[in-house]
């Protein structure tokens, strides 16, 4: 049996994606199998072992927020900002008649203001410390998006940052979800966003082995369970939902998208960077959250998997979803979006909950593209290539963090009003 928990639903979705700049566009990419990887052209990458990622394309902060505002965001936090106000907008929610204390933002980013960081770090080293903006350590922080968001639309609730690397907006959703059941908020906005592609970040993954080197094939760089897999693709973006109780959505006459379910997180206590060979802490988020949704493992029919396309990570998790289904493992649907969107760092886990939201009002499954040669310690379904068409009544959405960080959010097809 579950906990006797109230129903919380999702009433509001928001995505800016290296792949789509609204939800629809996002989708419709998945379906399609288009990659959202190209050449970096957001700085010289002569001296990079990698010279490619998946950008935002055809991003311009002036279409969504006035200049000076802009100005004083790093672009994770103009993201964040973006698809937070798309995902209220989607909502419905009449933010003049809410009491503005019971709605409230979980927003975070794994990394923050890295562009800001690369900006500012130069000027000091050029320039000197009295040169140094004041607005270098709020546009830093990754807090700030958080309180960005409830600043533009006077949302007094709760509100913080979340910050476990890429588990970091599953874990938004999760506590968004349990401040509801506490009572401490009525409607919560949560998710997460980032902008890594800058100088220091993509050198610094390289200098970790992180990132694929395929520079020369740069849409066919992002291969999770393929043999020739040889890392990740940069990502960025931001992802937002809007969470509340059925009761109340029902009430106002809301649409709703789906049901979270089940929450959970975990950790390895493991490495650094590696996640546990056997999936040690996966296997206990997926069990924990199948757990609070009072639901058996069969009951699960797609799993939106972390699906990195590093050679470790993606077996690991592969081994703890063979663990946590048993033979039902044979009978899922799997599958790594971030074959076509990157990695988005802390934004993944929000993002590809709106693939998995999306995945369940569709019945379809998106694609794993690139597995043109699957990995043989891989051997579940990972939808290769192409969308699958099937009923699908759970999605379990999961997310793995540097820190041995992990997050697990099951969403359950909407219920009908």
């Amino acid at each position: 049996m579950g906990l006797e928990l109230k129903k919380i639903v999702v009433t509001g979705i928001g995505v800016l994606s290296p792949v789509g700049l609204s939800a629809t566009e996002f989708w419709t990419s998945l379906v399609n199998g288009r990659s959202g990887a190209a050449p970096i052209t957001y700085f010289d990458t002569t001296d990079y072992a990698t010279t490619f990622a998946c950008e935002l394309k055809g991003f311009k902060a002036d279409d969504y927020i006035d200049r000076k505002s802009a100005d004083r965001m790093d672009p994770y936090c103009q993201y964040g900002v973006i698809a937070a106000e798309q995902a209220i907008k989607d909502s419905g929610l009449d933010l003049q008649s809410i009491d503005p204390t019971r709605i409230g933002v979980v927003h975070g980013s794994g990394i923050g203001g890295m562009t800001t960081y690369d900006q500012q770090f130069r000027t000091y080293m050029e320039r000197g410390p009295r040169r140094v903006s004041p607005f270098f350590i709020p546009m830093l922080i990754p807090d700030i998006a958080a309180g960005q968001i409830s600043m533009r639309s006077g949302l007094m609730g709760p509100n913080y940052a979340t910050a476990s690397a890429c588990a970091t907006s599953l874990h938004a959703i999760m506590d968004a979800f349990m401040l509801i059941q506490m009572g401490m908020a009525d409607y919560m906005v949560c998710g997460g966003s980032e902008a890594a592609i800058t100088q220091m970040g993509i050198a610094g993954f390289n200098a970790a082995r992180a990132l694929s080197t395929a520079n020369d094939r740069p849409e066919k760089a992002s291969r999770p369970y393929d043999i020739d897999r040889d890392g990740f693709v940069m990502g960025e973006g931001g992802g937002s939902l809007v969470l509340e109780t059925y009761e109340s959505a029902v009430k106002r006459g809301a649409k709703i998208y789906a049901e979270v379910a089940g929450v959970a997180a975990s950790a390895d206590a493991y490495h650094l960077t590696a996640p546990h060979p056997e999936g040690v802490g996966a296997l206990s988020a997926m069990n924990t959250a199948m757990r609070i949704a009072g639901i058996t493992p069969d009951r699960i029919d797609y799993v939106n998997t972390h699906g990195t396309s590093t050679p470790l990570g993606d077996v690991a998790e592969v081994q703890a979803i063979k663990k946590a289904f048993g033979d039902h493992a044979y009978k899922l649907s799997i599958s790594s979006t971030k074959s076509m969107t990157g990695h988005l760092l802390g934004a993944a886990g929000v993002v590809e909950s709106v693939a998995c939201i999306l995945a369940l009002q569709n019945q379809v499954v998106p694609p794993t593209i690139n597995c043109d040669n699957l990995d043989p310690q891989i051997d579940l379904d990972v939808t290769p290539n192409k969308p699958k068409e099937r009923k699908i009544e759970y999605a379990l959405n999961n997310g793995f963090g540097f820190g041995g960080h992990n997050g697990c959010v099951i969403f359950k097809k909407a219920p009908s009003l």
